[in-house]
């Protein structure tokens, strides 16, 4: 089993890639294999809404000057999916915005191709809007008919500055809680 994470966060090693180390971490003591992946290292543009995924039904986007038909194979491989963004104004960043629009789009005009994949939400944040994000990223799984595990709370934790999430003692038990939980789902449907 694979659960793969994409990072919408411009800080590479900041809150958000704590916070879903955090899952990693519980997911890997279960004999469930992750990987990570940066969408701002290289970022991807929003969608053209040329229809052009609906029109060829290929799995995949037309726009083929950057990583995101890569991403959609590995959402395609995976068992699970992981979304990660800090608040940006009450939403996700410009780039996890890109990746839900055209992986979105390009996954139900061919036959909801993430149907039934596990699907998790993992977000960081200064003060408030986490709640939008967090229901921002579930709307994307709950529209592709993915199935997605609940922790102890939102799945959020609080910190501005680089590192300070890990003195949100809830937040990171939440994380831990999702992981375990993702890892049970993960289990009962494979």
């Amino acid at each position: 089993m694979k659960v793969i994470a994409f990072n919408g966060s411009p800080r590479l090693n900041g809150n958000t890639f704590t916070l879903i180390n955090s899952v990693f971490n519980v997911l890997n003591n279960e004999g469930i294999e992750t990987e990570l992946i940066n969408i701002t290292t290289k970022p991807i543009r929003g969608c053209k809404a040329c229809n052009k995924c609906r029109e060829y039904k290929n799995k995949k986007c037309v726009i083929n000057n950057d990583l995101l038909n890569e991403y959609i194979d590995k959402m395609i491989e995976a068992d699970g999916i992981i979304l990660g963004s800090p608040v940006f104004f009450s939403n996700v960043t410009s780039e996890m915005k890109a990746l839900i629009d055209r992986a979105g789009y390009v996954a139900k005009v061919n036959d909801d191709l993430f149907k039934r994949k596990v699907g998790a939400s993992v977000i960081s944040v200064r003060r408030a809007g986490a709640t939008s994000v967090f229901s921002d990223i579930n709307y994307f799984f709950l529209i592709n008919q993915m199935i997605v595990p609940g922790s102890s709370y939102w799945n959020l934790g609080v910190g501005l500055d680089k590192g300070e999430v890990n003195n949100d003692t809830e937040g990171l038990q939440t994380m831990e809680k999702l992981g375990e939980n993702m890892a049970w789902l993960l289990k009962k449907i494979n």
